[in-house]
């Protein structure tokens, strides 16, 4: 029978209304200002520790249509606290109309919907109908994710089964390094967040299927299921040389990233990096000096 629960949109409005740490919301308000921003999203492992430590993750989504043909924007921002401490970010920035094109799927992009059915944080909005749309887009990331997973899936499993493979197929398609078995991890520590969302997400998107005890059994089509193959073998082979694009522009475009390098390096290594003004310029030209302090480093406090 089908699982009764409150519908996609709810569970969607009650997550991204979770409580944040007060520092994290001054910090987004900050870079919304700054930004001319619709909303900023809060997401990423600070959001399930509340720690303030690391690098927080933000989204910003600005008004109007599409602003680049490469996005996100990204760029890493510092605040210090009344208190001395220093808060830090990875800040990605696009436009709210881009994102909800790629939520819904309709984009090439793998990245938005499969970031984004995991938890998020509306830690700032400019107006109703900015919050209206995160929403809606956040729902229809919900409703891609569970088209594919229920798609790669088995015939009948548990939801877990189901975005164990969706997280597995996404992870491959991208051209990232993750340790092998990185979908379980997403799933164990946002075991709570994923609880019931698969039957909702399914209902929403129109997916028929049955729920017995915890199993879940999709009624797809072998049209259905044919035409979803081919719109993900379409994005699985545009993955990595998408996301390897994104990674050279953001080689000379990431703003801040001599100073993200810097604090990287002195908290892995105990060695400072000076922060020069041609170093904060021109980041990649001055990577070979650092990197051979930072060998004379490592071979002087060798144990």
């Amino acid at each position: 029978m089908m699982s009764s629960s409150p519908t996609l949109a709810d569970r969607i409005e009650s997550r991204l209304d979770a409580s944040i740490d007060p520092a994290v919301a001054r910090f987004a308000q900050d870079l919304a200002k700054e930004a001319g921003a619709s909303a900023v999203l809060f997401y990423g492992s600070n959001l399930r520790t509340r720690s303030l430590d690391g690098v927080l993750d933000f989204y910003i989504l600005l008004p109007g249509e599409r602003r680049e043909r490469i996005w996100p924007r990204v760029s890493y921002q510092e605040r210090e606290e009344p208190n001395g401490t220093v808060l830090r970010a990875k800040v990605a920035t696009m436009a709210l109309s881009t994102f909800a094109k790629a939520a819904t799927g309709e984009l090439l992009d793998t990245t938005i919907w499969a970031r984004f059915v995991q938890p998020a944080t509306l830690v700032w909005h400019a107006d109703d109908t900015a919050r209206t749309e995160v929403i809606a887009a956040i729902g229809a990331a919900a409703q891609t994710a569970a088209r594919l997973a229920v798609t790669l899936g088995p015939p009948s499993g548990t939801s877990e089964d189901y975005w164990r493979a969706l997280f597995r197929a996404t992870y491959k398609a991208e051209f990232r390094v993750e340790k092998a078995g990185r979908e379980n991890d997403i799933l164990s520590v946002n075991e709570e967040h994923f609880a019931g969302l698969l039957p909702i997400a399914l209902k929403a998107a129109g997916i028929a299927h049955t729920v017995n005890d915890e199993r879940i059994t999709p009624s797809l089509t072998a049209r259905e299921r044919s035409a979803t193959l081919g719109w993900w073998k379409r994005r699985e082979r545009m993955g990595k040389p998408l996301n390897f694009t994104r990674l050279l522009k953001a080689s000379t475009t990431f703003e801040g990233a001599a100073r993200y390098a810097a604090w990287k390096i002195e908290r892995h290594t105990g060695m400072p990096v000076e922060v020069t003004p041609l170093r904060e310029k021109l980041p990649i030209l001055a990577a070979p000096s650092v990197l051979w302090a930072l060998r004379k480093h490592r071979k002087q406090n060798k144990p």
